[in-house]
């Protein structure tokens, strides 16, 4: 199981932004939801394309490469044509500093 990966500071990552960080080869979509921190692999199950290009609203990611939709908070699935969850990853807030890690 790989260490705690900082993310940013708490300040550059206001609500509704996002930001993608590395641990290791995994790539990690971290997003500020009004103020609560929420972690999502950044690759789309239905494809291999990476979700911080979409479209960010209600809780929710759109892959702008064919439209399937993602909850941030849990990872689930929630349209076609993906139908398995992206992984979600644990975040923690410590320091002033957003950190979050791949704990498969």
């Amino acid at each position: 199981m790989s260490g705690w990966v900082r993310v940013c500071a708490t300040s550059e990552l206001l609500p509704g932004e996002s930001k993608v960080a590395w641990d290791g080869d995994t790539p990690i979509l971290v997003v500020n939801l009004d103020g609560d921190f929420y972690a999502v692999e950044d690759q789309c199950t239905h494809e291999d394309f990476e979700l911080s290009a979409g479209v960010f609203s209600d809780g929710q990611v759109e892959c702008t490469l064919h439209g399937a939709r993602f909850d941030l908070r849990t990872g689930e699935a929630l349209c076609a044509p993906a139908y398995s969850p992206v992984a979600k990853f644990p975040v923690k807030v410590e320091d002033g500093a957003v950190w979050t890690r791949d704990d498969r």
